[in-house]
């Protein structure tokens, strides 16, 4: 099932168009996964209205966002490019390890993403996010997986330039990562991938840029979400994002191992497009 917020409310989305929900979509993400796919059914059962793609709005607003790092070319790539390292710490392989981003600036599909102020190192991350349907503290990787209520695209986007100063502290990242995050198209539910081999591939201004598969994850998201509810609590509704994926999934890895700006750094006007096997497609346009 395929749930979204449209400018003419939420929605299941079929073939057919989009069936109108009763309730808006973070609250029917709060049912989990079994109840909500019984409003679902009901919602399916009624005529659809017609939507175009620009109707997309943020799937939902969720409570918290936590970023993980799970893709081992990645954290190598990127090493060298923004922290001016290399290799993988050896502490990457004992935990998902993972940050709090701001669920505050979260964008929909298509909406413009603005290039902070001082920043020429503009960036995207590809990644999938996982949505809970429910909480829970101290969570087994069973009981995690059991509460995962679907997936959707994360576009993590990444000031490189700002990041690589605020990393030096040790602390972070803040204003690297804390302006914009896009969120979507839609959240697929659990049940319509249960196999997450998923072919991901990113492309700015129609040019392929990064390509990688899910199945690539160091980590699952059964332990990603375990380790977060790990003596704390995680509720439902909690967007957990994969880390972004190899294969340049972001412009920095590719930077990192070429050892230059290749392909440059986006800038206004330029399109990226990130797509996702069995999920869908989600693009944004630098302001």
């Amino acid at each position: 099932m395929r749930v979204a917020t449209l400018r003419q409310g939420p929605a299941v989305l079929s073939d057919a168009g989009a069936h109108l929900l009763p309730m808006p979509v973070g609250e029917l993400v709060g049912l989990g996964l079994d109840r909500a796919l019984e409003v679902g059914a009901a919602a399916l059962a009624r005529p659809p209205v017609g939507y175009v793609e620009a109707d997309l709005l943020l799937p939902y607003k969720p409570p918290s966002v936590r970023d993980f790092v799970t893709f081992e070319s990645h954290v190598e790539g990127v090493r060298r490019s923004v922290d001016n390292a290399s290799g993988v710490p050896e502490a990457w392989y004992d935990a998902p390890t993972f940050y709090f981003t701001n669920p505050h600036a979260l964008y929909g599909p298509g909406a413009p993403i603005r290039r902070p102020a001082t920043c020429r190192a503009l960036d995207f991350e590809l990644e999938v996010g996982v949505v809970l349907g429910a909480g829970g503290s101290d969570l087994s990787e069973a009981e995690a997986e059991a509460a995962i209520f679907g997936y959707t695209i994360v576009n993590d986007w990444s000031a490189r330039d700002l990041q690589s100063r605020e990393m030096q502290v040790g602390l972070g990242p803040a204003k690297g990562k804390d302006f914009a995050t896009s969120v979507g198209p839609w959240i697929v539910t659990a049940d319509e991938l249960p196999a997450l081999d998923l072919d991901c591939r990113v492309s700015v201004n129609g040019e392929p840029v990064g390509r990688d598969r899910l199945s690539s994850m160091h980590w699952t998201f059964p332990e990603m979400i375990a380790y977060a509810a790990r003596d704390s609590v995680v509720v439902a509704g909690d967007l957990l994002a994969s880390g972004t994926t190899g294969g340049g999934g972001c412009l920095a890895e590719l930077w990192g191992r070429r050892g230059e700006r290749t392909p440059p750094p986006l800038e206004p006007g330029d399109v990226v497009t990130m797509e996702v096997e069995g999920i869908g497609r989600l693009s944004a346009a630098v302001a």
